[in-house]
């Protein structure tokens, strides 16, 4: 009976047991369910997003063409002291590896690697290659010496050995316009090989431009938006949102067919008798700004008239109501609720217009390319991926760097889109 009695109590607890096991195995269900839909976007997002950058983090100090085109030579100079023109166990391994380069046709490969820290030495390699051609054997040493002096140069193999780190500051230091010498040390490039750090202080500055030109024409914009009538609303927004309906590609060509020398605005001017010549309107700072500011006006109004359409009127009727005349009421009362609509607006216009290419690029002069377009140069052109993913990594810790600073001093907890 006592068994039996043991037996009967346990039931319950097996049955909670159960209940317990099925109910995890419920929420494990709903759990994989859940993120099963939000999976897709998720591998999206990893895709088409965090693995470029990651990419181009990577390949902003990635350096490994001297290393798998030269493996002899670098591991030769490993036991180099830097202290003067390296033995003949170094140019014979160099000449090894260069009966190899010529047979892979890799030669102007290294050059090419090599030559961005030492002008000529792509055609120093494809003559040192034309030497192995010829035929015979060493001394090696005196053979390179005697056809390139710079053979003999113990910065030159100094840089060579640096070159076969798999890693290098290099590329990062040139867009910050600094180099580094055989010794190691930093120090600044020479003003007229410096370039980089003004780009990127025009890039801020362009940027600043266009967002506070949109800031002022698109803040009244945005509030007659709010205060119209519905039907008059959805008019003008139509009209805002208008330039979406085409690229920006045709938008920037239908401000250089009215900037233009003998464009319509150009005509215009002269009509007026405004001047009694034709000004350039194009190919410098202000058809940059003016085109950007176009493009980028949308971004700011939407943000600011979400968040006037959320502010009761009865806020200035009862600022109104207690003296204040319209002027204060606006000012006192209404600018201050907008902030956070101005905030979203402005941060969004001005991250937007720090990647600009194809706006600059068209109707901007020399002096108005920002950094994207340098991006594109080395990537498309110069074929050195290296310095563009740079250039991408240092733009794109400036801008997580002035987002920071928004936060720090705005607060990014009080930025609404609506």
């Amino acid at each position: 009976m006592a068994v039996t009695a043991l037996e009967g109590d346990a039931g319950p607890d097996v049955d909670r047991t159960s209940l317990k096991t099925k109910l995890r195995r419920a929420e494990r269900v709903n759990r994989v369910r859940s993120f099963s839909l939000v999976a897709p976007l998720l591998l999206f997002v990893l895709a088409v997003f965090a693995l470029p950058i990651g990419l181009m983090l990577v390949r902003s100090v990635e350096n490994t063409e001297v290393r798998e085109t030269m493996p002899r030579t670098i591991a030769a100079l490993d036991g180099w002291d830097g202290q003067a023109t390296p033995g003949e166990d170094v140019f014979a391994a160099f000449a090894e590896d260069l009966v190899q380069t010529q047979k892979e046709r890799t030669t102007a490969l290294v050059g090419k690697r090599i030559n961005y820290e030492v002008p000529g030495a792509r055609s120093r390699f494809l003559k040192a290659g034309r030497l192995i051609d010829a035929g015979g054997g060493g001394p090696w040493g005196e053979k390179f010496i005697a056809s390139d002096p710079e053979w003999g140069s113990v910065e030159f193999w100094a840089i060579m050995k640096r070159a076969g780190n798999t890693l290098t500051p290099y590329y990062l230091l040139t867009s910050l316009d600094l180099r580094q010498d055989a010794e190691g040390a930093i120090s600044r490039n020479a003003p007229d090989q410096s370039i980089f750090i003004d780009i990127f202080i025009r890039t801020i500055w362009i940027s600043l431009l266009v967002t506070l030109a949109t800031l002022v024409l698109g803040y009244p914009v945005a509030h007659l938006l709010a205060i119209l009538p519905p039907a008059r609303a959805n008019v003008l927004m139509i009209l805002v949102l208008l330039p979406f309906t085409t690229s920006i590609l045709v938008r920037t060509t239908a401000w250089i067919v009215l900037l233009q020398s003998n464009g319509v605005l150009n005509d215009i001017l002269l009509a007026l008798n405004l001047t009694t010549e034709r000004v350039q309107l194009i190919f410098n700072r202000f058809g940059t700004v003016l085109a950007m500011t176009h493009i980028q006006l949308p971004f700011t109004i939407l943000p600011i008239y979400s968040v006037m359409k959320s502010i009761p009127a009865s806020h200035l009727r009862a600022a109104r109501s207690l003296g204040a005349g319209p002027l204060t009421a606006f000012v006192s009362v209404y600018m201050p609720q907008t902030l956070p609509g101005v905030g979203a607006g402005c941060l969004l216009t001005f991250i937007l217009s720090l990647g600009y290419y194809i706006t600059p690029a068209l109707v901007g002069g020399p002096q108005d390319q920002m950094v994207s377009y340098f991006v594109a140069l080395y990537t498309n052109r110069e074929m050195n991926w290296g310095q563009a993913s740079a250039l991408g990594a240092i733009l794109l810790l400036i801008t997580l760097a002035l987002y920071a600073l928004f936060n720090r001093v705005v607060g990014i907890d009080k930025v609404k889109l609506g």
